[in-house]
């Protein structure tokens, strides 16, 4: 395994807890903003420019093909900022539920697409990734109080709002979600286990899952030793997945097959995203959350083409 340090430029700073990257074909930069409760797009010059304010916690977002963005919002946390870095606590006072959210970032306009699956709740939407099938995957991170963690789950839903499954159970803090280059493999990550796990797609909707000792139904692929968390994640166009790490700040690159290839040390331990984008899909912008700060970092290889 490779040891090396992200190494880029600042692209903006000021933003409150960013997350759910999206870099667009005019050079700019969406990106979701929890504490803040909006949608952003960051202008290559740095700028601002809300789109929408979405209320709750927005967490993670997608374009579709259909050109609206897709917004997973975790319904709120609270909050604690020490020396100008800022990381959630819990849930926000008043917390009733999470949703999926669409957004027309033209107009600005706000739909709430899902807020339940067969009359539960979504706690926590998390991490969104689009398919080619009309529709996409999202996770729900549960949700944690003083006493308690609630359980997460890998649902699946419909751009059109026509439907919504739970595809995955009884995961425990599950936050990162991606497809596989040839579309047969879902990952997702785990945050509190800091596990990577993988999940053959049989179809739209439908994943294989593997019998007990799995907690999941998902075959682990890696997870990391001591103590660090994984949060977001993204799939370069070879397979590999990058998956933003916490506490020891920075994004650890692992193989399909399980092996931890590199890790590419962050500034600050709330390294929580990535995207890829530029002409070759070169260019990495990594969310910096805890001091509000987007980075832009030159990559060594190009990253998986979206569905959008």
């Amino acid at each position: 395994m490779k040891n090396k340090t992200l190494e880029g430029k600042l692209l903006t700073t000021g933003l409150e807890f960013p997350e759910g990257p999206i870099a667009m074909e005019d050079g700019s930069v969406i990106v979701v903003e929890i504490q803040g409760a909006r949608l952003t797009r960051v202008l290559p010059n740095g700028e601002h420019q809300t789109i929408a304010d979405l209320g709750g916690g927005p967490n993670g977002a997608a374009m579709g093909p259909d050109g609206y963005c897709y917004v997973c919002n975790n319904g709120g946390f609270s909050w604690r900022t020490d020396d100008g870095y800022t990381r959630p606590t819990g849930a926000a006072e008043g917390y009733e539920g999470g949703s999926i959210q669409r957004v027309d970032i033209a107009s600005g306009k706000v739909e709430t697409l899902y807020t339940h699956c067969e009359g539960t709740p979504l706690h926590g939407p998390n991490d969104i990734v689009v398919d080619n099938q009309g529709g996409f995957w999202f996770t729900d991170f549960g949700k944690k109080f003083d006493d308690r963690i609630m359980l997460g789950f890998l649902y699946y839903a419909r751009l059109d709002g026509s439907e919504i499954r739970c595809a995955a159970k009884h995961l425990l803090t599950p936050n990162g979600v991606g497809i596989s280059p040839d579309g047969r493999t879902l990952y997702a990550s785990e945050t509190e286990t800091s596990r990577l796990w993988s999940y053959p797609i049989k179809a739209a909707g439908e994943l294989e899952l593997s019998p007990w000792p799995s907690p999941n139904g998902g075959e682990l692929v890696n997870g990391l030793s001591g103590y660090q968390r994984f949060d977001s994640l993204a799939v370069e166009e070879c397979g590999n997945i990058c998956v933003a790490t916490l506490v020891n700040g920075g994004i650890s690159v692992i193989s399909p097959e399980g092996e931890l290839l590199e890790f590419y040390g962050a500034p600050e331990g709330y390294c929580t995203n990535i995207c890829f984008g530029g002409p070759d899909r070169k260019t990495a912008y990594i969310t910096l959350s805890g001091y509000g700060h987007l980075l832009e970092v030159p990559w060594p290889r190009p990253g998986l083409k979206l569905n959008a």
